[in-house]
């Protein structure tokens, strides 16, 4: 229903779609400023950051597509408009997923994806088959371990009931982390995104192998083909947080 709402303005489609593309290019243009000054960040060279960018953007854009409407929760908890998706006879998390769908999404993909073939085509790699194979991986793995943590933040959003702020924190701001090299971070948020919100295993880790550099907190070399296994236990704990958020929604008894 959305799409097709957004489809019947086509220019203004266009219009919002190539927005969203040119604001979310504006943080790769700040990282070229920072090259126009420095040969390297933290160790890395333009074309590695491109690739940690590029990893980090198309994994969340895909989560932000499909998943990206559940910071709306909070407003629905308060002014109790959650009670028309419960009598529905679909998925709450589902419908709360697909509310004001916004395929203009689709422009930080775009750009992601632009700056990952970037730099594909001037990263220097010794390309293998496995590398080849953990390519698609990380990218599926990374989009479903940010997915993950929307629909956690929302089952927060159940308690707090307005709390999309604290949500996007982890979710806007988590991608904005990975899209620099964990050289330039202390350990202890190293190890914060590594073992207690796993944002590490979206692109630090696996493109660690990728591109040959040594892992962060010298972690064993098996970690970086870890990340579908750290996905679908993201998914079984937000799942869990989510059951537990839904059934503590009491209505507003209006």
């Amino acid at each position: 229903m959305w799409i097709r709402s957004t489809m019947a303005y086509r220019a203004s489609f266009v219009m919002t779609t190539v927005g969203n593309f040119a604001a979310t290019s504006l943080d790769f243009v700040a990282i070229l400023l920072m090259f126009s000054r420095v040969e390297a960040l933290g160790g890395y060279a333009l074309p590695e950051i491109a690739f940690l960018y590029g990893l980090s953007s198309v994994a969340f854009g895909l989560a932000d597509l499909a998943i990206g409407s559940m910071d709306r929760l909070g407003r629905r908890v308060r002014d109790g408009t959650l009670d028309t998706l419960l009598v529905r006879p679909a998925p709450v998390l589902a419908q709360v997923a697909a509310d004001r769908f916004g395929l203009r999404r689709l422009g930080r993909v775009t750009q992601g994806a632009l700056v990952l073939g970037y730099a594909l085509a001037t990263v220097d790699i010794d390309w293998t088959p496995l590398k080849v194979l953990l390519m698609p991986v990380m990218l599926v793995s990374g989009a479903v371990i940010f997915c993950a943590v929307f629909v956690g933040g929302a089952a927060f959003q159940f308690v707090a009931q307005d709390a999309s702020e604290v949500q996007n924190a982890f979710t806007y701001g988590g991608t904005t982390l990975l899209q620099y090299p964990p050289t330039v971070f202390g350990k202890e948020l190293v190890r914060g995104v590594t073992f207690v919100l796993p944002l590490a295993f979206v692109n630090w880790l696996p493109a660690s192998y990728v591109l040959g550099r040594p892992y962060p907190l010298d972690l064993p070399t098996w970690v970086a083909f870890s990340p579908p296994l750290v996905a679908v236990g993201c998914c079984a704990l937000a799942g869990m947080a989510w059951r537990a958020g839904l059934k503590s929604y009491r209505s507003t008894g209006s």
